[in-house]
């Protein structure tokens, strides 16, 4: 009975003190997880004038869990070595490439590089861009078809349709040849058309894997951790990388239903041992397969003048990488920054870096599409439009059909090219894979396929967007709120 009694004169005491041990315990995390001040502050206030509900919310939604969910399901990935290093040059080498002075800016940014990717730039690359589906797809199959020994594939989307049956079918004849055909497809990206291509890829010979297996039965845009990268390799020897999927839509002449602009490019030299080791990795995280020996990883000649090096990024040991790299060279140009992305929904940082360059005096053109296949991150994305306007950015919108592109080159030299966007989707949250280049004849190449978009492109003004609809304004202001999960 004295128990009895005890207890229920000192319950209320010890459920408050649990309540404020709890609380006490979230403002730690918080204090120590959360980096952005604004962002810590905000959860702060909310946890202690609202402590139920706040530290709730906070443990709900506030935590990131991505990046540990990343190193959780990727702690058995293994790093693939890469063994052409007899290409690989100091970055003081484009000091030597440019033979000017006033391209140091760029020495700096590959010193930077270096030392965020621990991997080497390489000499001796070619990187040749392929314009829609109509140049890269009949170059791709050639290739498979006169593969000899090994062919990697790997692609976020790789539909069931007229053309993804052509690459089955090319891939299916490899391996009855006796090549040694890999085939990762997302598990996302390998729903999007049914039955899925892995189906009948498997039916005829080949080994198809699909990347994190989601119980999900149809396509969902907005779940995270996906491979997002689109990588192809021959031989161990011929690259493909870019952010071009395998699906009809792609090839214009077709005249498809849902036509869908796009880059991709082929690459030849030492780089392209990098592209094998990334899809390398994956395929042994996925599969538990490793990928070694000569019809993997030959010996690389030079293949061209270009120095490049690839870049991996993701929610595991790659975490963060692109961004830091985007950013660096963001505020390191001196003369221009050029942008063709499909998504562009940068955080404040990147959004900071850009109109500090205009500020500057870098000339900054960002090339958006004039339509979407994702209404609510177009709306997020012009709502943010109007601080880079205010700081001389200037913003094209590109002629339909649907821009898919991803490039983006800086002072006339610098190129990233890939499979990543300007969102948090691309630089926080799912797996990328990136080549950047010191080359002027890719530079120079690219240089005109942006010319030529800007020709039949639409430029946005300030005036333009104070004249847009309240409501219209009011939709695309409430839309910007949910940017990061976009």
């Amino acid at each position: 009975m004295n128990i009895l009694f005890f207890l229920r004169s000192v319950w209320p005491h010890l459920v408050t003190l649990t309540i404020f041990l709890v609380i006490l315990a979230t403002a730690v995390h918080i204090l120590f997880k959360k980096r952005d001040t604004r962002s810590a502050a905000g959860w702060l206030g909310l946890v202690w004038f609202a402590p139920i509900l706040g530290v709730c919310l906070y443990w709900m939604f506030g935590v990131n869990r991505i990046k540990r969910r990343a190193k959780l399901r990727f702690a058995d990935k293994q790093d693939v070595p890469l063994p052409e290093r007899k290409a690989a040059v100091d970055p003081s080498f484009i000091k030597q490439l440019c033979g000017e002075e006033d391209k140091m800016n760029l020495v700096q940014l590959s010193r930077m590089t270096d030392k965020l990717t621990r991997q080497p730039l390489m000499k001796g690359n070619r990187i040749t861009p392929l314009i829609n589906g109509d140049e890269a797809f009949p170059r791709m199959l050639s290739c498979i078809e006169a593969a000899q020994h090994s062919i990697a594939l790997c692609s976020y989307i790789f539909d069931n349709d007229s053309w993804g049956n052509r690459f089955r079918a090319a891939l299916q004849d490899a391996a009855k040849r006796g090549v040694e055909v890999k085939v990762l497809i997302d598990s996302v990206g390998a729903r999007y058309s049914f039955p899925p291509i892995t189906w009948s890829l498997r039916r005829g010979g080949v080994e198809a894997a699909e990347f994190m297996k989601t119980i999900l039965p149809w396509s969902f845009q907005y779940l995270n951790l996906r491979n997002h990268r689109k990588i192809m390799v021959i031989d161990g020897c011929l690259g493909f990388a870019g952010g071009m999927n395998i699906r009809a839509g792609n090839c214009l002449a077709d005249n498809p239903s849902h036509p869908i602009q796009d880059l991709h490019f082929f690459i030849e030299g030492p780089v392209v041992a990098e592209l094998q080791r990334a899809f390398a990795e994956d395929w042994t995280f996925t599969t538990g397969q490793v990928l070694e020996g000569e019809k993997w990883y030959p010996r690389l000649d030079a293949g061209g003048d270009g120095v490049a090096r690839g870049i991996s990024d993701g929610p595991d040991e790659d975490f963060d990488k692109l961004r830091r790299i985007i950013l660096a060279a963001l505020y390191s140009a001196q003369d221009s920054i050029s942008i063709v992305t499909p998504y562009f929904l940068p955080g404040q940082e990147l959004v900071s870096a850009l109109r500090i360059a205009a500020l500057r005096g870098v000339a900054i053109d960002i090339l958006l599409p004039s339509v979407s296949n994702l209404r609510m991150v177009k709306w997020a994305s012009d709502a943010g439009l109007e601080e880079l306007l205010q700081e001389g950015c200037r913003v094209y919108r590109t002629r339909q059909p649907f821009d898919h592109s991803k490039i983006m080159m800086v002072d006339h030299l610098w190129v990233l090219l890939g499979s990543a966007n300007w969102d948090t989707r691309s630089l926080a949250l799912n797996f990328e894979f990136n080549v950047e280049c010191y080359d002027f004849q890719l530079a120079a190449a690219i240089g005109k396929i942006m010319q030529e978009k800007k020709k039949s492109a639409q430029e946005i003004t300030l005036e333009e967007l104070n004249a847009q609809n309240i409501l219209f304004k009011l939709r695309n202001r409430f839309f910007r709120l949910f940017s990061p999960y976009l």
